[in-house]
């Protein structure tokens, strides 16, 4: 699957974060509690140096929690990294990330100076809410649709902190194809950039291994052995999603689908585990190995010609 969305803002935004880096004190991104390494830009790693990070996994209260706690050790092991995971469920525990900032940024926790934070976080994953919900008032635009933010802001916010809010921004290559479904299952990508059929076909094969009661409970299957595509039919078939003939029609059955997962009406689940993410970074290593070896070879063959 090739997902080609990277708005021209997006890049203006990162050449944007690259030149007030300096002036940062603490880089602050904001994750899917259901997909936390898809939703994970590979681009801060490089933007934020040793500077230390917060990683927020947002709307937690639709991630499967014993899976959030799993993450939270794991993104943890990273040197500077601290986690915090919520929902706009407990408005009163978002106040806990300004303590983390102070924690993490103890040179300035005196008050004399401003601790300065960059907020980022990849389209539609709840910065803007979360925002609004540190701010105490309605600050950064919010929508279901990714790519509401376009500009950067700063926010002052109590007890010394300054917020310095960021665009959403994806990154201009997905290598790992697994990453790119995820994204489009939660909504991170618009829906124009690929059909809700393909990434709901998706969606329901790892359902069927991850969460199999879910889909029994929803939609009143008579049985899973069933390949994805007959899934899918079923579920449609269910919901009355039928056209001329009696045929279903799969782009709606896909849209029930994705929406009730996104809402959390199937219930809490993580679409990815640590461990599923270090097979895949393998996988992937591996194939960019093999095309590198193939352009090597190709030089070579052309130099000796």
């Amino acid at each position: 699957m090739a997902i080609n969305w990277y708005p021209g803002h997006m890049h203006k935004a990162l050449k944007e974060m690259r030149k007030i880096m300096p002036q940062v004190d603490l880089m602050i991104e904001v994750l899917d509690g259901r997909i936390p390494f898809s939703s994970e830009n590979p681009i801060l790693a490089q933007l934020r140096g040793d500077k230390p990070c917060i990683k927020v996994l947002s709307k937690c209260d639709l991630a499967d929690p014993v899976l959030t706690q799993a993450w939270q050790e794991y993104l943890e092991q990273d040197k500077g990294v601290k986690t915090i995971a919520l929902t706009t469920q407990e408005p009163e525990r978002i106040k806990d990330l300004l303590d983390l900032c102070h924690k993490l940024v103890p040179s300035k926790s005196a008050g004399v100076k401003n601790i300065q934070a960059m907020i980022m976080g990849i389209p539609n994953v709840g910065k803007s809410t979360l925002i609004n919900h540190l701010a105490g008032r309605q600050i950064a635009k919010t929508g279901n649709e990714p790519a509401v933010t376009k500009m950067q802001q700063r926010i002052k916010l109590d007890r010394g902190i300054v917020l310095l809010d960021t665009p959403g921004v994806l990154w201009p290559k997905l290598e790992n194809q697994h990453g790119g479904y995820r994204l489009a299952i939660t909504g991170a990508i618009k829906e124009t950039a690929i059909s809700n059929e393909d990434i709901a076909l998706y969606a329901v094969a790892y359902l069927r291994d991850a969460y199999p009661n879910y889909l029994f409970d929803r939609y009143q299957l008579s049985e899973l052995s069933l390949d994805d595509e007959t899934l899918l039919s079923e579920i449609g078939n269910g919901r009355g999603c039928l056209r001329a003939g009696g045929r279903v029609d799969l782009e709606r059955a896909a849209k029930i689908v994705l929406t009730e997962l996104r809402a959390g009406t199937l219930g809490r689940l993580t679409l990815e585990t640590p461990e599923l993410m270090e097979q895949e970074l393998k996988e992937v290593a591996e194939h960019l190995a093999k095309i590198e070896a193939k352009k090597a070879a190709k030089l070579a063959i052309q130099s000796s010609q």
